[in-house]
């Protein structure tokens, strides 16, 4: 690593003191910013990168502790490129944006991902209530475990006879004095270097079992719909690494009846009367702690809004929350009685100048 190169924390914009959430947020903003298949700038793949590589080490305590004291030589003589990549956790910020976390690697850094666990999926219905809170709710999946009965080998291995255990056959070719070789995944054995000779009566030689499975899921307040959380290990079973993948949860925000999101904001719609527009007054109006009163300014308009501090969705860092918008919807009754028409009549003339005016 050269000791020309920026600061880390000049890269992230963030202050030498700052939490692992802090850095965390920083990179998050500026991978999306600058992610190539987003932005198609020239300069957009190298800013990647270099955001990428500063994440790697600030968001590790060992590899920031070495920073801090050394810089980028006290990094250098102990890290390779791709150790300094694969101490970090981008899986779950990559997934957030639909970007694929091995492609990621392969592509932009020109190494790929160990083998790993398969991941799973699963999509949970969460109410405005259970944002607004925070809350848990109870899920059951089906997941492939390790076979109990063969360890998840899949059976009794013996050394593949093709491949002699080397999980690669070999073919040449010759053209006239020159010979070519093609190298291949084993065939017998799909490179694992052994076959299963007599599969496991379990597992029918797969190495894993379908099992149910409960969860208890902490719903974090501030959530919002598309929101995904992951659950470490708890994927299927993959014999191949002997490893289990991740359970990732998307949330699906359902219908408020009567709230309406708008970012950590809540807008609700207030029918207020005609003359209690234009006079002022109070109304009822509901909020996520209960209802409240509120006060209606005189001469309200249609469409104006009255803002409630901190009534809204709390804010998914823990530091405050939004608002709860109440839009004021005049209404105008259809009908009615004569001595009110005669009364609107009397108002019309006394506002004569004002109406003058509007019909200009």
């Amino acid at each position: 690593m050269s000791s020309k190169k920026k600061d880390y924390y000049e890269i992230l914009g963030v202050p030498r003191n700052a939490t692992k959430e802090e850095i965390k947020r920083a990179y998050r903003k500026l991978a999306l910013q600058y992610h190539p298949d987003r932005n198609k700038s020239p300069e957009a793949e190298e800013k990647f990168k270099e955001i990428s590589e500063a994440y790697a080490v600030l968001s590790d305590d060992e590899k920031r502790r070495l920073y801090d004291m050394y810089g980028h030589e006290g990094l250098s003589g102990r890290y390779t490129s791709e150790d300094i990549f694969r101490g970090a956790d981008f899986e779950d910020i990559f997934r957030d944006f639909g970007f694929d976390f091995e492609d990621i690697f392969e592509r932009f850094f020109g190494f790929k991902a160990k083998p790993r666990g398969i991941d799973l999926n699963y999509s949970l219905e969460v109410t405005l209530e259970d944002v607004a809170k925070g809350s848990y709710k109870d899920i059951e999946i089906y997941r492939r475990e390790r076979c109990p009965s063969c360890s998840g080998s899949g059976g009794n291995l013996k050394l593949c006879p093709r491949c002699n255990g080397t999980g690669q056959e070999q073919y040449s070719r010759s053209y006239g004095f020159t010979r070519f070789y093609t190298i291949t995944t084993c065939s017998l054995c799909r490179g694992r270097g052994k076959y299963i000779d007599d599969p496991c009566r379990t597992c029918n030689g797969n190495g894993s079992i379908k099992v149910a499975k409960r969860f208890k899921v902490k719903i974090p307040a501030g959530a919002y719909d598309g929101f995904v959380l992951r659950i470490s290990g708890e994927g299927d079973y993959n014999p191949e690494s002997n490893l289990y993948g991740n359970l990732y949860i998307t949330l699906q925000m359902k219908p408020h009846p009567i709230f309406i999101r708008d970012g950590d904001d809540i807008i609700y719609n207030a029918k207020v009367s005609f003359p209690l527009a234009v006079l002022g007054g109070e109304i009822e109006v509901p909020t996520l702690d209960g209802k409240v009163k509120v006060k209606v300014p005189p001469g309200s308009q249609n469409k104006s809004t009255i803002r409630l501090k901190g009534k809204g969705i709390p804010h998914l860092d823990g530091y405050g929350s939004g608002d709860e918008i109440i839009k004021i919807n005049v209404e105008i009754p259809k009908k009615v009685s004569r001595r009110a028409e005669e009364l609107l009549k009397d108002l019309w003339y006394e506002l004569r100048e004002e109406n003058e005016k509007l019909l200009k």
